[in-house]
């Protein structure tokens, strides 16, 4: 039974690490899909592209175990089944519950690594992932200045080159506005010709301009006056220097995505959750004591020295009686003044909670997904296994075909189950275990039929019983 074992996992190791991979691949495709247009025109260097590819693939570890054990587990059995080596180990006397047994074991192990993978590593990678692409996002495009073009990849400068040699060296019928001083087209620089070249360090552009004039029509600051001196000047040849920082990607930690729910552990989820269940307990209390305190100052209630919560017990004509009309007008002023203060404070808390519990909810359903994905593991693959033995079909075709249809029914539920959450409609460890519910039940259907050999996607079997049913209709007419 040992050589048994070790030949069942040997194969199914091989898909799934083949499965596993070609999973990441196609999830990268989709966030490059999503995000090619923030990658595009900025100059990257490949390692900041394979960096944050890497840093996007190890978030997506926990949503392709699962898919991976799924095709791997149809692949393996349903390869079993077609080269009729099931026939034979079953012929043996071996069942197939003992044959799945050492994957299954496996797929534990799976599910527990996929888990520890989601707990430890995967926030930080989805933090650094977050850090770069804010960092990429706000790089400017990559430095080109195009011919005939005004150019305003600089800081407060617009610049255009009416001809460029094939050397990209020199230039002619040059055009800088300086903005600087935010007064608009005040201070313009023309020459006739020049160069134009990048520091070896790659720090600053350079021109060297010649035969040229310069015009100043901005107004002093210091001045007073609302009239705009113009200066302009003729020069054989000028120096201006640019700087290319802003440029070069700027590798910075953003703490902002620290606090992200997807970056925080199980044990920072526990934390949080347990503040924000505290927070909201001590406003609704704070709340509580805020009406009781404006019963309390009430004047009436004050001055027949009844507690606010008498006053729900006696009559509001014996408490007024005793007062004059002019009395009567400053208490009810007070305590319109009064309801309105209550009023408002109760809606700003009422949005208060509703704030701290939508931020309760996020917490409560990362919490739960990290475990969500690591039983997916261990489900999918009886699923597979089920399946792969009863419809003993191998190779890629039939079981990728079953698997994207399983897969996408699970993830619709479990969007589903996380929308309900999010909404209050059902607590949130239902919603989130929503799509495991519904998957332990079918696991345990099919593997009790894939154990009593049950030939529920055979078409013989149907055309049979569509027979037994054409020919009962027949017999009930007569």
């Amino acid at each position: 039974m040992k050589i048994i074992n070790r030949y069942l996992i040997k194969k199914f190791i091989g898909p799934f690490v083949v499965t596993f991979l070609f999973a990441l691949v196609i999830l990268l495709m989709q966030f490059l899909w999503v995000y090619v247009d923030e990658l595009v025109g900025k100059g990257l260097e490949i390692k900041y592209i394979l960096r944050l590819l890497f840093y996007a693939s190890a978030t997506m570890v926990s949503m392709a175990a699962p898919l991976a054990v799924l095709l791997s587990s149809l692949m393996t059995f349903g390869g079993l089944g077609e080269h009729y080596e099931l026939v034979a180990l079953k012929a043996s006397g071996i069942p197939i519950s003992k044959l799945m047994a050492p994957i299954a074991l496996f797929c534990i192990l799976i599910g527990i690594g996929s888990f520890w993978f989601s707990n430890a590593v995967t926030p930080q990678a989805w933090m650094k992932m977050k850090s770069l692409q804010y960092n990429i996002r706000n790089q400017k495009p990559t430095l080109s200045i195009d011919e005939g073009a005004f150019y305003d990849g600089f800081d407060n400068y617009i610049i255009r080159i009416g001809k460029k040699h094939r050397d990209n060296e020199r230039i002619e019928d040059i055009l800088i506005y300086d903005h600087s001083r935010h007064q608009g087209n005040t201070t313009m620089t023309y020459a006739s010709h020049g160069t134009m070249s990048i520091t070896p360090d790659g720090k600053y552009m350079l021109f060297y301009l010649y035969d040229g004039y310069f015009w100043d029509e901005s107004r002093n600051d210091n001045s007073k006056e609302s009239r705009y001196p113009l200066n302009r000047a003729h020069f054989k040849e000028q120096y201006r220097r640019f700087d290319l920082s802003s440029f070069e990607l700027q590798e910075e930690e953003n703490s902002f995505y620290s606090t992200s729910t997807k970056a925080m552990s199980i044990e920072e989820l526990n934390g949080r959750i347990d503040t924000i269940k505290g927070s909201i307990a001590n406003i609704s209390d704070e709340a509580v004591r805020a009406f009781y305190n404006s019963l309390h100052n009430f004047q009436a209630v004050k001055t027949h020295q009844l507690s606010a919560e008498d006053t729900a017990k006696v009559c509001i004509d014996s408490v007024l009686s005793g007062y004059d009309k002019h009395r009567l007008q400053n208490i009810f002023g007070f305590a319109n003044q009064a309801s309105y203060g209550t009023s408002g404070n109760v809606r700003y808390t009422y949005e208060d909670v509703k704030f701290k519990n939508e931020s309760l909810w996020s917490h409560q359903i990362e919490w739960h997904r990290k475990f969500t994905s690591a039983v997916a593991c261990f489900l999918f693959f009886f699923i597979g296994a089920s399946l792969g033995s009863i419809i003993r079909k191998g190779g890629l075709g039939v079981p990728l075909l079953i698997t994207v249809v399983f897969f996408v029914i699970y993830f619709s539920l479990s969007l589903f189950g996380e929308k309900l959450a999010k909404g209050s409609a059902v607590p949130v460890s239902f919603g989130m275990w929503l799509s495991t519910f519904i998957l332990i039940p079918l696991c345990v259907f099919l593997t009790r039929k894939a154990t009593t050999d049950s030939a529920i996607f055979s078409a013989e079997e149907y055309t049979k019983w569509f027979e037994k049913l054409k020919n009962f209709g027949k017999k009930n007419r007569s």
